[in-house]
């Protein structure tokens, strides 16, 4: 005789749905985790990259000119990856009247942004220049020796002097600000 039993073989209770139901979010979570890490990583490895790029562009510069690619420095100087002109003469895109790059040399080459996220960004005519950003968004920020002395000297952001650099680039990273709040975000060529 056959006995029937009460529980049938053919579902799944609900403890046991709550049970997987509670082992994906653990590995969903720590999956986010890991994965918003590698992703942050990835940016500073990008805006490295870049500020090592500008740095490079600008020494070069100086290397096939004797002066900085900025006119009348009589400082160390800050500027904004959104001066427009300096730009120009690093990508070798300089239309002035008195242009600082008259071989128009390429010096500098990044990756080009879309829509004001991060990269070089052009205007909407798609041929001249605006920004520089960061992978946050951001700017960067490029300190020449104006003083030609191989030191960066009342670097305001971080209160250094940097012996033997004629430039120092940074970023101010996932918080945008250089210096100040989360600086183990920022990205600087010299440390």
């Amino acid at each position: 005789m056959k006995t029937h039993s009460s529980r049938s073989k053919h579902g799944f209770t609900l403890v046991e749905l709550l049970v997987v139901i509670a082992i994906i979010a653990v590995l969903a979570g720590a999956g986010f985790a890991a994965g918003s890490a590698a992703i942050q990583k990835a940016k500073k490895t990008t805006a490295l990259a870049t500020c090592v790029a500008i740095e490079s562009a600008v020494n070069n510069f100086y290397t096939e000119y004797g002066t900085m690619p900025k006119d009348k420095l009589d400082a160390d100087t800050t500027i904004n990856s959104d001066d427009t002109n300096l730009l120009n003469v690093l990508l070798g895109t300089e239309t002035s009247a008195s242009p600082l790059n008259t071989r128009s040399v390429k010096f500098l080459s990044v990756k080009e942004g879309k829509a004001d996220k991060n990269g070089l960004i052009y205007n909407t005519d798609g041929k001249t220049v605006k920004d520089l950003r960061d992978p946050w968004g951001g700017l960067f920020k490029i300190m020449l020796d104006g003083t030609y002395d191989e030191k960066i000297e009342n670097q305001p952001t971080y209160s250094t002097s940097l012996n033997g650099r004629r430039v120092a680039v940074w970023s101010g990273g996932a918080d945008g600000v250089s210096g100040k709040g989360n600086i183990a975000d920022d990205v600087t060529t010299w440390k």
